[in-house]
């Protein structure tokens, strides 16, 4: 009989109300710096227009986000969590064949930028591009990502589902491209189809090509 004494789990460590006030003050500023960055993108947005739909004062923003590029990579990090939550899902799910994964992937990136949460990827002479370079979160978030989605676009391809003579990291920057595809916006400002008639419209060009079958 083993004489080992039981572990007993660590509580939690309760924040204190001001430091709970500080972390919601902060999913505020990034849940706003989320929507203007979908809305107009990072050139256009501005730290005023950040600070003005939260309801403080810029320098109150500023103890916060020291730059208007730490603001943007904050929301990109928020994103970046959200599809790893995301992909989790899918790995959990029983039955679901790689392509299918991939479909489900393209999918969520589409619902989420029609539904105006998805931020505007920046120019690639951005200074937010330097910003996101060097955010452990962000990187790691994206090495992630595109590591999961790699190993599923090459089991796609072994089983017949994707074409192999597409390189994968091709198939790969299609997938992201769908979090920024204006076709989406352009069908949406149409005002002919829904949601889930565009998402679908998309997934089979992306996915199906325009060749008649």
């Amino acid at each position: 009989m083993s004489s080992a004494s039981p572990t007993i789990a660590t509580p939690p460590v309760k924040r204190s109300f001001r430091e709970q006030m500080h972390q919601a003050r902060e999913d505020a500023i990034v849940a706003a710096v989320n929507r203007l960055l979908a809305e107009k993108g990072f050139e256009a947005m501005t730290v005023d227009e950040v600070a003005a739909e939260v309801g403080i004062a810029k320098a109150s923003l500023y103890k916060h986000f020291p730059s208007k590029e730490d603001l943007a990579a904050a929301a990109m990090v928020k994103v970046m969590q959200r599809a790893q939550a995301f992909l989790d899902d899918l790995q959990a799910r029983p039955g679901l064949m790689p392509v299918q994964r991939l479909r489900e992937v393209a999918r969520w990136t589409m619902e989420v930028q029609l539904a105006g949460e998805m931020p505007s990827l920046p120019s690639e002479n951005s200074s937010l591009r330097a910003a996101l370079a060097a955010s452990k979160p962000y990187v790691d978030g994206l090495m992630d990502v595109s590591d999961r989605l790699g190993g599923w676009i090459v089991e796609a391809q072994a089983d017949g589902s994707v074409n192999t003579a597409l390189p994968p990291i091709a198939v790969l920057y299609t997938l992201y491209a769908r979090a920024c595809d204006p076709v989406l916006g352009f069908l949406k400002a149409s005002g002919q189809y829904g949601t889930e008639q565009i998402i679908e419209m998309v997934l089979s060009t992306c996915f199906d090509g325009l060749r008649q079958r």
